[in-house]
């Protein structure tokens, strides 16, 4: 198994090292190894969490939801189907959100539209 540097996990996962530090303190990384001079070193795992974590939060995940996620997830397979329901709840709020982009995405492609025929 790879191991990885703070500075390569903020690289590969576009997280700041002050990310990396807070959402360990909060408990969205859970047992991050350290070596022996007190440096933490990251698992090809720990990564693929990163990668999980930025996709929520990039959608607008809430933190409090996301360490929701994060707990589930700690709790074991029984807890799978509450993991479903938090990702549906997500997805839909996502979804609302593109819709709305998109109506407004509209509005402008039309004020393109009008400036476009009035410059003509």
């Amino acid at each position: 198994m790879s191991r990885y540097s703070p500075g390569q996990v903020a690289e590969r996962t576009g997280f700041s090292l002050d990310t990396l530090r807070y959402y360990e303190r909060i408990g969205l990384l859970d047992n991050i190894a350290r070596t022996g001079g007190g440096q933490r070193t990251f698992t090809d795992d720990d990564v693929s969490w990163l990668g999980l974590l930025r996709c929520l939060r990039e959608t607008g995940m809430p933190i409090a939801s996301m360490l929701r996620f994060a707990e589930l997830v700690r709790g074991g397979e029984e807890t799978i189907a509450e993991r479903i329901t938090l990702l549906e709840d997500h997805d839909r709020e996502v979804a609302v959100r593109i819709a709305s982009l998109r109506t407004q995405q509209e509005r402008i492609q039309a004020k393109i539209r009008w400036y476009r025929a009035a410059e003509g």
